[in-house]
Order: C-alpha cells, then structure tokens, then sequence
C-alpha cells in the first residue's frame, strides 16, 4: 500500500497522452510539466517532438497512430525503454465525424470508432504490460456519449462505448491495482469546437448553468486530480460548467 501511495503522489511521475499535440491533451502536458512530471506527448504527425521540446526537458514526443497496432507496439518499446515504464496513461486522441444517420458514410464511421474507442483499448493494451501497481488511466470522455445530438452518431456511439470499456477495466484491472476513469468535458474552447458557427454556440452556451465554454486548462486540473486519487476507479467525472444537469 505504501508503495501505491508513493506512486500516486503529486510528483515524479511518468505520464503518456495520446492527442497531445494541441487542445485538452496538450493542456494536460504543459500542467504535468509545470509540476515536475515526465511526459510522453503522442501525435500522429513527426512535429510532436518539437511541441514537446517547447514544454521543457521533462518532456519527449513520439508520434504514433492510436489506430495502427504496430505503431502502438513501437510506442510502448520506446517508452519502456526510455522511462522503463509509466504511471499516468490518458487516452485523449479524438475525431469528430459529423452527419445524420442517412449522410453518415461507412468510412467515417468506422474511422471514428477505430480512434475514439478501439484506439484507446490498443493503446491500453499495449502499455499495461509498462504500468506498475498504483498506475492510473483517464479516458476523455464527451457529453453527447451520454445525451443525444442531432447529426453526432459516429462521435457519440464512440464515447458512449468508451464509458463502457472504462468501467469494464476499471474491474478487470483492479487486480493489477491499475485505476481506470473517464473525465467528460463539456464545451470546451479547441480547435475541434472553433468550427461551430456562432449561432450553435451562442445556443449551446446558453445551456451551460456557468454560461461559458470551458478552457482546456480547467479540464487538465480534473485529469491531474483524478490521476492521483487512489481510491477513485470506474468513476465519471463531469467538467462541463453543468450542461449534464441542463440538458
């Protein structure tokens, strides 16, 4: 229990995000950095290295495709080689397909169940084998994973999902003394939402009780809290100024 507690504490951890190249997942990097963790930032694209170069020297960046098996499976040797293991996994790499159920192609479907819910059980089931007990995983979540939305069926059977594979490995993992917990933000100001006219948003806001969209730096406080709370696992944390209780 001992060394579970010192695992868990507010510094010296080894911390992996996936979709860590700009928004909410970056946030969490910089606020992890900030505290004197280490970070691994995971983006698709070769240019992660020079994000996480800018965050400081307790930061490395390796890109990798959460969709992609072997890319994952060199993902987990370099960490492991390089850190020998991780504490803080966060699935946090998203994509948005929009469309109603008639103009939804088979394609976007499938690309957005293969990144927003296969991919995060990849990536776990790659970097488990790396996480000693005490080690905590958060899932970023989504609001329309658990109310509807016109237009969002690809996007919102993929968080929904997600919820279901948190709370099933928050039990099947519990053996390893692994936690397992989803952050749901609500409307937050990233580039995913900056698309949104201004007539929806003004809509959307005006259902928020904090009237205002959230800022990626108030969900990565939530990700550092339920990282380290040792006795929290297969919890759903809301961070969406109480749009859930609007809605």
């Amino acid at each position: 229990m001992a060394k579970e507690t010192a695992q868990a504490a507010p510094s010296g951890r080894r911390w992996l995000i996936t979709g860590a190249s700009r928004g909410i997942g970056h946030a969490i990097a910089a606020l992890a950095c900030e505290r004197g963790d280490k970070v691994c930032l995971v983006g698709r694209h070769a240019a992660i290295a020079e994000v996480a170069s800018a965050l400081g020297k307790n930061a490395i960046g390796i890109a990798a495709d959460v969709s992609q098996p072997e890319s994952l499976a060199n993902l987990a040797r370099q960490v492991g080689e390089r850190w020998g293991g991780i504490d803080v996994l966060v699935n946090n790499a998203g994509l948005h397909r929009g469309g109603t159920i008639e103009r939804v192609s088979d394609e976007d479907w499938e690309a957005t169940l293969s990144t927003n819910l296969s991919g995060p059980m990849r990536v776990i089931r790659s970097l488990v084998p790396h996480m000693e007990p005490g080690g905590a995983i958060v899932n970023i979540g989504a609001v329309v994973g658990f109310r509807g939305f016109p237009g969002d069926s690809c996007y919102g059977a993929s968080k929904a999902g997600l919820t279901g594979l948190t709370q099933v490995l928050a039990a099947e993992l519990a053996r390893k003394r692994l936690r397992v917990n989803m952050v749901v933000p609500g409307f937050v100001q990233t580039e995913m939402t900056s698309a949104i006219s201004d007539r929806a948003r003004k809509a959307i806001v005006n259902r928020i009780p904090l009237q205002r969209m959230g800022k990626p730096e108030e969900i990565a406080d939530v990700c550092w809290w339920v990282a380290g709370s040792t006795y929290m696992t297969g919890s759903v944390i809301f961070t969406d100024g109480g749009l859930m209780c609007n809605l």
